[in-house]
């Protein structure tokens, strides 16, 4: 009992001494981060805060980009999920291939995203062309186009997250229920989903995050139509033009929603 006690007050002790060489960068690295956010407040118009607030359009934009991040992150659970399995567990041929470009929408310019989804989804586009002709269905700059949009930007973060942690999880569980006669699909929502629940939990905060800050394949692919495709980031946009007051506090509004739904979220995902 002694002996574990010394070894684990030994354990702590290396714990708390962080290297000079280590706390210098990471200290900077916080500053780095940290003080634009808190430049954000301190500029921030307090005395019309209230008023700047009132404004019905604020809170128009604000619950299109919940509801529509919400959205998102639930296409990107539908379809990311899975296919992270396939990346994870499979043997098809190319699956090297299939991961390099699911990671392409995260080095790739939002903007350019945005044009690829107008020339497949648009009214003329490769995909699109059909969907107006057959079921009269146009999707570019409505609603659907902005959940379409950041569910683009936001599935590889969901992807990656489930992909790691069903590599990390361990497999003989898998296997001595595929031993006991359970089917593919039975092992996997009784047993793989349970195991790889937290990350893909994180992959869902993540992917949330992602799909709220989305601008450039927003703007591209559904437009700025206030009421119908217009969430926060644009309308911080569309202010800096004409009142950065009211700009410096739509930011302020998004950061301080991010902020608290990511802290509520952070004990679900991340272990203490």
């Amino acid at each position: 009992m002694a002996g574990g006690t010394a070894g684990e007050q030994r354990r702590a002790g290396v714990r708390a001494r962080v290297p000079l060489v280590l706390a210098v960068p990471a200290c900077v690295g916080l500053a780095f981060l940290v003080v634009p956010l808190l430049g954000l407040v301190v500029r921030t118009p307090w005395s019309t805060l209230p008023e700047e607030l009132a404004r019905p359009e604020v809170w128009q934009a604000l619950r299109l980009s919940l509801v529509c991040a919400t959205l998102a992150t639930l296409v990107a659970l539908v379809l990311g999920v899975p296919l992270a399995w396939v990346l994870a567990r499979s043997a098809l041929p190319g699956r090297g291939l299939a991961r390099a470009l699911v990671t392409v929408p995260l080095v790739l310019p939002p903007v350019v995203g945005g044009v690829a989804l107008l020339l497949v989804l648009g009214r003329r586009g490769l995909v699109g062309q059909w969907l107006d002709a057959w079921f009269g269905l146009s999707l570019p700059f409505t609603t659907a186009a902005v959940v379409l949009a950041e569910a683009f930007v936001a599935t590889p973060f969901l992807v990656l997250s489930v992909e790691g942690a069903l590599r990390a999880a361990d497999r003989r569980y898998e296997d001595a229920a595929a031993t006991l006669g359970a089917s593919g699909w039975l092992t996997f929502r009784r047993v793989t989903l349970p195991l790889v629940a937290p990350g893909v939990a994180a992959g869902a905060v993540l992917a949330w995050a992602r799909a709220l800050g989305e601008f450039g394949a927003t703007i591209t692919f559904a437009g700025n139509f206030p009421g119908t495709t217009q969430t926060m980031p644009l309308a911080v946009y569309v202010a800096m033009e004409t009142s950065p007051d009211a700009a410096i506090v739509l930011s302020l509004l998004l950061l301080v929603v991010s902020v608290v739904v990511l802290a509520a979220l952070r004990d679900r995902w991340v272990p203490r």
